[in-house]
């Protein structure tokens, strides 16, 4: 997981990933994080927020959060994306959660997606698998973007957001069908469904 931290050894370091892409309804949520690199401060357990499991990476959130040099997390609402498409939209979180940091990185390995930024960027492909930092921030937007469909859920309850987070299983499909869309809905991908 640091083989690309390694090679760029005397820099100080941001991953940036997101959550929230594929989901009907929702924000796409954005982290950016900058971890310490030395031995004792590694954290063990980081990797991919989708090969965890909620409990470990609710514990793992915790502490990156405690951990990190820096971090940021950004939402960016559903009208935006409809308004911009997800792609432009997560190009648009990514760039302001990389903004928002205290310090600013002298690199940003982002998971698969290039963005408008003066700081130095690779971009790379399944870099959430790959990058130590990626992986932090994939957990860090995980499990706000999952906080965040559980609070909303006590205000939209009839869509059950709480157990699918907004993505289009088949009970979302079907509770969609029966109640319409919420204003959580993105309207750009819900419009061939109802």
């Amino acid at each position: 997981m640091l083989d690309y931290e390694k090679r760029y050894e005397n820099l100080l370091i941001a991953g940036i990933d997101e959550a929230g892409r594929g989901p009907l309804a929702g924000p796409v949520v954005c982290a950016c994080v900058i971890m310490p690199l030395e031995e004792d401060k590694i954290i063990e357990g980081i990797d991919d927020s989708k090969k965890l499991s909620p409990k470990k990476r609710e514990m793992l959130y915790e502490k990156i959060k405690k951990t990190a040099l820096a971090y940021s997390i950004v939402e960016i609402d559903e009208k935006t994306i409809d308004l911009i498409n997800i792609l432009n939209a997560t190009k648009l979180g990514m760039k302001k959660a990389l903004e928002s940091l205290e310090i600013l990185p002298d690199i940003v390995l982002i998971d698969a997606v290039k963005i408008d930024t003066l700081v130095k960027q690779e971009n790379i492909i399944k870099g959430d698998t790959l990058s130590y930092n990626i992986a932090a921030a994939s957990i860090l937007a995980k499990v706000y973007r999952d906080r965040l469909m559980c609070e909303l859920d006590a205000k939209y309850p009839q869509y059950n957001f709480a157990k699918h987070k907004g993505y289009g299983t088949k009970e979302h499909l079907l509770l969609l069908k029966k109640f319409g869309k919420c204003p959580l809905h993105r309207d750009s991908f819900i419009k061939k469904i109802i």
